[in-house]
């Protein structure tokens, strides 16, 4: 049949407004609306029979019940439910009326037409509501993850809201020892702070192992700064809560969730940060970034270079000392699972490269020794040896016993390649 034939099929099953029936036909002429298909479908059929033209107001159509003559007032309500926000992308979703859904599929099916003809009123509800909304507001669609998505409820005439996360990206270094990546929940009380309507002794009422983390030293300022109601910290990897992080620092990612101001002027928020850490933790390099900047963060496997201070059980030459690190300088080291994070991590083994690494004895029991290990190298173990789990290990080569008993990360290396790319941040 050829779609004259097939528009007469629909428009026999009148009152069916024009966006109803050019929504039959909705595959067809790029570049107009449902309503305007309909109406030059309705035109050519009368002119084509020579019968009196006979337009149909929308809120007499059996089909949407009226709804797709009121896409100028649902943009409204979604207005209306958005205007408390700040937002560069949104998208538009629609909840069909049930009984709209069922009358689209009796019309193909009297008219005779595939039952996946055209489109759906809610496709098309999404489209011209959203289109309307991207007028008013200046902002982009956004079908993957936009900062507002509205979905606009026809029958109830409500919007419901979600508000996806903001990001701020930079680097940070760790000052103090002491203090661990994130927050660290206590396992006595599980983080309540209590136990039997008591302070948890444990944790000192806090609900939480240590005080202070540099997730708790940077979030709440950006959370405030966005108007946010909580943060979660992504960081590339971490070092350990005893280990300083120096040089030009870590880099991490803060998501702030439901954020009422997403564009807050970073050099402030840079100084609201280093204030409220009070030396502590320093960040730079701060910027508003996008959400595919978290998987970058952690998926990063930088190599890093650590300054350990090390003690040796027995007194060590110099000599000794030197032959230990020309035997690792380069090497591949086979690490089982470290016993102090077993508890946490699976039990496999690692096999790490040792890139470069230098040192020298301060006295014959201790030494100060510089590493750059691939991402990953356990860099305590491979000082100690964790009872055999690292081969080879400086304790291993030497014979002796050895710990470290300071560790700073000197540098991540890698982190401006991986992140130099704009399309990971917003402007």
């Amino acid at each position: 049949m050829t779609i004259l034939e097939n528009a007469r099929r629909v428009l026999a099953e009148d009152p069916i407004c024009d966006a109803c029936v050019g929504r039959c036909f909705a595959d067809r002429s790029f570049g107009l609306t449902n309503a305007e298909r309909g109406r030059a479908l309705r035109t050519t059929v009368a002119l084509e029979d020579d019968e009196p033209y006979e337009p149909i107001d929308a809120s007499e159509c059996w089909v949407c019940e009226g709804a797709a003559g009121r896409f100028d007032e649902f943009a409204d309500l979604v207005l209306e439910a958005v205007s408390d926000q700040e937002f560069d992308t949104y998208q538009v979703g629609t909840r069909a009326p049930p009984l709209v859904e069922e009358n689209e599929t009796m019309l193909r099916d009297l008219a005779g037409l595939p039952e996946d003809a055209g489109e759906l009123f809610k496709s098309e509800c999404n489209r011209e509501v959203g289109k309307r909304v991207g007028e008013a507001t200046g902002a982009d669609v956004d079908f993957e993850r936009p900062d507002v998505l509205a979905v606009l409820d026809v029958e109830d005439e409500t919007v419901d809201v979600t508000v996806n996360s903001a990001f701020v990206y930079g680097r940070y270094r760790k000052l103090e020892r002491g203090i661990p990546q994130t927050k660290w929940p206590c396992s006595d009380c599980n983080g309540t702070g209590t136990m039997v309507d008591s302070p948890c002794p444990h944790c000192d009422g806090t609900g939480f192992l240590y005080p202070e983390s540099v997730e708790q030293l940077t979030a709440p300022p950006v959370v405030d700064a966005m108007e946010g109601t909580e943060a979660s910290f992504h960081g590339a990897g971490r070092e350990d809560i005893d280990a300083l992080m120096l040089g030009t620092g870590r880099p991490f990612v803060i998501e702030v969730q439901e954020p009422q101001e997403r564009h807050p002027d970073v050099g402030e928020l840079e100084d609201a940060i280093n204030e409220y850490a009070e030396g502590k933790v320093e960040v730079e390099g701060l910027r508003l970034a996008s959400y595919e900047m978290v998987a970058r963060v952690k998926e990063l496997d930088a190599r890093k270079r650590y300054r350990a201070q090390v003690e040796f059980g027995d007194a060590v030459s110099e000599a000794d000392l030197q032959a230990a690190i020309e035997e690792l300088d380069g090497a591949t080291i086979e690490q089982d699972t470290p016993q102090r994070v077993s508890h946490r991590r699976a039990e496999k083994v690692r096999t790490r490269t040792v890139y470069d690494i230098d040192g020298e004895l301060t006295d014959d029991a201790h030494a100060a020794v510089e590493i750059e290990g691939e991402g990953g190298l356990y860099i305590k173990e491979l000082v100690s040896s964790d009872e055999g789990r690292t081969e080879p290990s400086l304790a291993g080569l030497l014979g002796v016993d050895a710990h470290v008993t300071a560790l700073d990360v000197v540098t991540v290396e890698g982190e401006d390649e991986a992140f130099e790319d704009d399309e990971f941040f917003v402007e």
